[in-house]
């Protein structure tokens, strides 16, 4: 089959069961953001009157970044300011103040506004040490998460908690909407495959808050020699996993904004692939394309320092597609891990310039078998019915840790 044939046939197929979901899910995905959208979202972070008692007289260490906002002030402010005594913040990827690129190294250093320590977890350290919590009692984590598996922030905190429950600590963790919260979808992470990309035996989507995951690591006893960390979780009010959540802050360097994050979920694998998903342009997670290519857009990724310093085909000519966008009224019914263009992708670049799949992408998807599965010829909706019988144990193992409807 050509190339352009290709691209109309599945581009059909797309449109044409993007429209038979909307007429079936209609009715009830009104219904549902009616009653989302009933009350304003509280977070956990402005619920103070639920962790300030825990942190008075205690020695206190952040792992935040540049969400930990309450309204439009950081938490460390705040904290500050109502004579919290804060040891040490924490970095997850991105850093302190979410300005450095994917994978970079952060380094410890001091934070020039506040002049707190800041101690590195991405880098050399990922799990807090004895001599770090030293002169900690009690971890304070607040990072909004954006609900796939392979996005880092869940990692740090799995690490944080371990550390803490060998050395006696306390976590509390201050709860955020999980902005893809409203389905689950994708094969479930094989334990050969751990890493610090995903850690966890949940799918890629795996619709849980940062709050109810931690919940879930202590109660399926995830942590090293099944330790089990004293965890309080502050939960968010008003919030429910079908609730539309608009991130006041981008969640790090290249999900500027709210389509970027809805399509991270199944655009992220092709990080592991020979195809760019525009990191070094103003649209990261919206389009992919690569040199050579066929379709209707193109890009040339430019080093754009603290977002893409080195991105895929630096200063090369892609070409690919747009990712249409999600619309505000039509979310909730797309509620499938698109696989159409990772299988498009495939078809038109499987024979240029080496393998389309690289090791890495076995780490993103949690297993070899959705590689075998699309160079097999399987379609979006075969290869996501291989994935069920492993998801519907999940749901139920999920239900234990909900906090939210």
């Amino acid at each position: 089959m050509k190339k352009s044939v290709l691209i109309v046939f599945l581009m059909a197929i797309f449109v044409s069961c993007k429209s038979s979901s909307n007429l079936v899910a209609e009715s009830v995905t009104e219904a549902k953001k009616e009653s989302a959208q009933s009350y304003p979202i509280q977070l956990g972070a402005e619920r103070m009157d639920q962790y300030l008692s825990q942190l008075q007289g205690k020695r206190v260490a952040l792992v935040v970044n540049q969400t930990s906002v309450i309204g439009k002030t950081h938490l460390v402010d705040t904290l500050l300011q109502l004579g919290v005594d804060i040891k040490k913040v924490f970095a997850p990827e991105h850093g302190f103040r979410g300005n450095h690129s994917a994978g970079a190294i952060i380094k410890d250093g001091k934070d020039l506004k506040t002049s707190l320590d800041v101690v590195s977890l991405y880098g050399k350290n990922k799990k807090p040490s004895a001599e770090m919590l030293a002169d900690v009692d009690v971890v304070l984590f607040d990072i909004q998460d954006v609900g796939v598996r392979f996005y880092t922030y869940i990692s740090t905190m799995h690490y944080v908690m371990e550390a803490c429950a060998e050395l006696g600590k306390k976590v509390v963790v201050l709860d955020r909407p999980n902005p893809n919260g409203y389905y689950i979808d994708g094969p479930i992470l094989e334990p050969e495959y751990k890493s610090f990309i995903g850690m966890h035996a949940i799918p890629i989507v795996h619709g849980l808050t940062v709050g109810e995951l931690a919940q879930m690591i202590n109660g399926e006893k995830w942590l090293k020699n099944e330790v089990i960390c004293d965890l309080t979780v502050v939960s968010c009010l008003n919030y429910t996993h079908d609730s539309l959540y608009q991130l006041p802050v981008r969640p790090s360097p290249n999900l500027p904004n709210m389509n970027s994050v809805y399509l991270y979920t199944y655009l992220g694998l092709f990080e592991g692939t020979n195809v760019s998903i525009g990191r070094g342009t103003d649209f990261p997670f919206q389009v992919i394309g690569r040199p050579g290519s066929v379709g209707a857009f193109s890009f040339t990724p430019r080093s754009i320092p603290g977002v893409s310093d080195n991105p895929k085909y630096l200063g090369k000519e892609c070409v690919g597609e747009t990712i249409p966008d999600f619309l505000s009224d039509d979310i909730l019914s797309q509620n499938t891990l698109n696989l159409t263009w990772l299988i498009l992708m495939y078809e038109n670049n499987r024979a240029e310039d080496g393998e389309y799949f690289k090791d890495f992408f076995y780490k993103l998807a949690g297993n070899k078998e959705l590689r075998i599965k699309i160079e097999s010829g399987m379609s979006d909706a075969d290869i996501r019915k291989t994935w069920q019988h492993g998801l519907d144990k999940y749901k139920v193992k999920r239900k234990k840790y909900l906090l939210y409807p």
